[in-house]
């Protein structure tokens, strides 16, 4: 992509209605626009973010053996008077009707909706266990949204919802999703620790919060330290043995959210060095609810015997329009973005130091064709702006490699690439520096 035909609308000043490093940034980056309290545009970059965030997701729900479906964004209000949740989940529902009078609501979540969509066609444990998840926008009306993404009104969820027989499935698909997210959220660059969590308006009695520590958050949390060095599991983990050894060694050391928090237990079990008291980010939670909803609204299935029971539930979210806000809390310095690759809008930005000179121009020609054509997603700053402008912006947007072009390097066949994860540079030839980031 080149710069001079992308839509970047780069800020010069910091955003006076910015309270927080993320929100700030993507404003300056050009990243989103505000419509409406809570609710913004995505523009272009970000969009890039959010689609890559979005893809690792959905890679790592299918690995887990979770079934991606699309369920509608309107609800109707009747299937959550059957849960009993319609008048109980407050005034953060968005209750609407539609020009012949039906009550209908913008979903917050969809436990009553997937559980209709269940009971309409499984009838039999032999269709167990089953585990349906999608990706889509969802609306709560907060009464002070703030923090750009992080506390918005309208926002982009995964929320899976497993189905099985009895507890010790349901226990069994609550460990797959809880080594899921370990996953998830380790391939995007975060330090996300499960915590002992609330249920709240979702229900039942098991939840963990994933929760990215930052002074910014909205969680009160305490952990022990040591949790920051635990092994994340290895792409080849086997979801269909047994998982709790994993779980085990995450739940069994001290971390939980404020709600939960047992003073005596982390005092007890904590060492004064390792005790950390902080905020974090909440950027996924799971939880087991059992029979709440199948009870309420008869989501029943035949048994080995041939009676009827009720399923066991559980439901798992992953904020994805908020991990982009997550990101950047938690990868950025005083200039701006870091980006971890996985999640990068561009891997590479070539910055042309001299615009408009034969030699610099048909370098950066050549690096951009060679770079596209091995399948690096890079973007070319071929505007005519100066070079420390194009520095403060490459900077700016957090693009992972930036390459730098310019008459006195060529002239000895160098060009200079800097990671900006570290400010690491090397002068490379421009062969040697497609092959680096060709294999990065």
């Amino acid at each position: 992509m080149r710069l001079s035909r992308f839509f970047l609308p780069i800020l010069k000043e910091n955003p006076k209605e910015a309270e927080i490093v993320s929100h700030r940034l993507m404003l300056r980056a050009g990243m989103l626009r505000q419509e409406a309290a809570g609710i913004y545009a995505w523009l272009p970059l970000r969009f890039r973010v959010l689609k890559k965030i979005e893809q690792i997701v959905r890679e790592e729900q299918d690995r887990s053996g979770a079934l991606e479906l699309l369920m509608p964004t309107l609800q109707l209000a009747d299937l959550w008077r059957e849960s009993g949740r319609y008048d109980a989940y407050g005034p953060e529902m968005l209750r609407i009707s539609d020009r012949h009078k039906r009550e209908l609501l913008y979903g917050p979540t969809n436990e009553e909706m997937i559980t209709e969509i269940f009971r309409a066609y499984v009838k039999s444990y032999r269709s167990l266990p089953l585990n349906l998840y999608h990706i889509q926008w969802k609306f709560r009306d907060e009464q002070r949204p703030r923090f750009g993404v992080m506390r918005g009104r309208e926002f982009l969820m995964k929320d899976a919802y497993s189905f099985d027989l009895d507890e010790a499935g349901a226990r069994r698909a609550y460990n797959k999703m809880f080594v899921a997210y370990l996953r998830t959220f380790a391939r995007m660059g975060l330090k996300a620790i499960p915590m002992r969590a609330e249920t709240g308006p979702i229900g039942g009695d098991l939840s963990h919060e994933f929760i990215v520590l930052a002074e910014t958050g909205e969680s009160g949390v305490y952990c022990d330290r040591r949790v920051l060095d635990l092994p994340i599991p290895a792409e080849d983990v086997d979801y269909d043995g047994d998982l709790t050894p994993i779980i085990k060694q995450w739940t069994s050391v001290y971390a939980a959210t404020e709600d939960v928090h047992d003073a005596a237990r982390f005092e007890q079990e904590v060492s004064a060095e390792h005790r950390v008291h902080t905020r974090g980010i909440e950027v996924g939670q799971i939880f087991y609810f059992g029979t709440k909803y199948s009870d309420a609204m008869k989501a029943m299935v035949a048994g080995p015997d041939g009676a009827e029971v009720p399923i066991h539930g559980g439901s798992y979210g992953v904020g994805v329009s908020r991990l982009v806000g997550a990101i950047i809390e938690a990868c950025h310095d005083e200039a701006g973005i870091k980006w971890p690759e996985a999640v990068a809008p561009f891997t590479a930005v070539i910055l042309n130091l001299k615009q408009g000179a034969d030699d610099t121009d048909a370098a950066c020609e050549k690096l951009y064709r060679e770079l596209s054509a091995r399948g690096v997603d890079v973007l070319y700053d071929d505007t005519d702006q100066r070079a420390g402008a194009k520095f403060a912006a490459a900077d700016l947007i957090g693009i992972p490699w930036q390459i730098m072009v310019g008459p006195k390097g060529l002239a000895e066949g160098k060009v200079e690439i800097k990671r900006r994860s570290d400010g690491m540079r090397e002068t490379l030839s421009p062969a040697d520096t497609i092959a680096r980031l060709a294999g990065a």
